[in-house]
């Protein structure tokens, strides 16, 4: 279906390029084609009428097409990014009257460490050419 629209769209498009590029400009003695003579084939007046007529009809069509593309290409499924991001768990919030009360932490029995001899001189720090 979008490809049909597609294509109708360019041939709109066209279209409406020729149908402008026929039309003479106001107060235009030349036009772009035909050098000037008069359009003895539709008449000095249904000429123009015709043409704008043709120019206006095809707008609409132009525009229609453009809101169907528009259309068929905005309700295409998964097109969001956002959908597949996953929501993060919502925790209820903890009242303090709810919270149970902590038992009292152990006492700690290990004796601290023992204490190194000062008596020893510290190493030298090495650069990154000794080894």
């Amino acid at each position: 279906m979008i490809y049909l629209l597609y294509t109708l769209h360019i041939i709109i498009c066209l279209f409406l390029i020729l149908v402008v590029l026929l039309q003479q400009g106001k107060g235009a003695d030349l036009s772009v084609f035909g050098g000037g003579t008069t359009m003895a084939a539709f008449g000095a007046r249904s000429a123009t009428n015709l043409l704008h007529r043709m120019t206006v009809g095809g707008f609409v069509a132009f525009i229609l097409t453009t809101l169907g593309i528009a259309y068929l290409k905005g309700h295409v499924e998964g097109s969001s990014v956002m959908k597949a991001a996953a929501k993060p768990p919502v925790s209820a919030p903890v009242t303090p009257a709810a919270a149970p009360a902590a038992a009292p932490a152990p006492a700690d029995t290990t004796p601290p460490p023992a204490a190194a001899p000062t008596d020893t001189p510290a190493p030298a720090p090495q650069t990154p050419n000794q080894q």
